[in-house]
């Protein structure tokens, strides 16, 4: 049995990708589980999809705890508990990543045991796209890996799973499918099925009889701050609000209080002042500026623009 895991952050496609890879495998005669897993957090939260393929029926359910291949669509996630990136990897398993750290840097500084691989650089997305399309061409790339796969059948799984896109995106997403498949070629049938796990040889779990406190000692308590702000979750945003000072009418209130994160605040002069290190780039306070002084710019342009400048300085 094949077991995949694909990590990335919402908004990345990591869903798309995981029915896109087991689409391509069922379409290759494996019977397939493809399944995301992801709580109720907004765009950039790190979330991972799963996917089971096998010529006998899959009697296995759940997440998967021992990967034969990890696909991380975004390398910031590594170093990040909480994704659980490197959960189960062992020396047998492969583990490719989007990024610019590079394999020796990456298996290194994370103590991955098994054979690391950087996907290579993709295309620019068309105009009108948005985010370039990484996940699918990861999903064409760990098509290649397990080598079960031939071209059709991945570009049979992108045109279905993506069908509802347009015929204007489609053909693009199909090429940067086969582009990645393509650029695995030196590497196909890397990635290895390993056996069946033995489920007599688990333990059955133990009953646990919680006790019956008194009300006031079973009541919730916070008696503490916790440390949710050391947790720099604006490294999730792919776009960030940007305030004009011109616009602003001061009322940092509004844009304040819908914040579900709490990132905004009054500035000394009383304009609205964005906290970047714990915005998640949800774009519900632009939605609720009543002046319409908040604007979206993309991430990737906006950290261009301070490194121009902190070199211009």
């Amino acid at each position: 049995m094949f077991r995949i895991r694909l990590h990335g952050r919402g908004g990345q496609g990591i869903k798309t990708a995981g029915r896109i890879l087991g689409t391509a495998l069922f379409n290759a005669g494996f019977e397939v589980q493809d399944a995301p897993r992801y709580g109720a957090e907004r765009r950039g939260a790190p979330i991972f999809a799963y996917v089971r393929a096998a010529r006998e029926p899959i009697h296995e359910r759940g997440v998967i705890t021992t990967p034969d291949l990890v696909v991380v669509v975004d390398e910031s996630l590594l170093p990040l508990a909480t994704a659980g990136v490197t959960a189960g990897i062992s020396p047998e398993t492969v583990v490719l990543i989007n990024g610019t750290g590079g394999p020796a840097f990456w298996k290194q500084e994370f103590a991955i045991p098994g054979t690391v691989l950087a996907m290579p650089p993709g295309e620019t997305p068309p105009q009108g796209s948005g985010l370039p399309m990484v996940a699918v061409a990861c999903a064409g790339a760990a098509a290649r890996l397990v080598g079960e796969i031939g071209r059709e059948h991945l570009e049979a799984a992108v045109a279905e799973e993506l069908s509802e896109i347009g015929p204007a995106l489609l053909p693009h997403n199909i090429s940067q499918a086969l582009a990645g498949y393509d650029a695995m070629g030196a590497q196909a049938n890397l990635v290895r099925e390993s056996p069946p796990v033995l489920t007599g040889a688990l333990s059955r779990p133990g009953w646990i009889d919680p006790p019956n406190d008194p009300l006031p000692q079973s009541v919730a308590s916070i008696l503490e701050p916790g440390t949710s702000a050391l947790s720099l979750t604006g490294l999730w945003r792919t776009q960030r609000p940007v305030v004009d000072p011109t616009k602003c009418h001061k009322c940092s209130w509004i844009c304040s209080t819908y914040c579900p994160d709490n990132a905004i605040g009054a500035g000394p002069d009383g304009i609205a002042q964005v906290d970047y290190d714990h915005c998640k780039g949800c774009m519900i306070c632009l939605a609720e500026c009543p002046s319409h002084a908040i604007e979206a710019i993309w991430e990737r342009d906006a950290q261009a623009d301070a490194e121009e400048a902190h070199h211009g300085t």
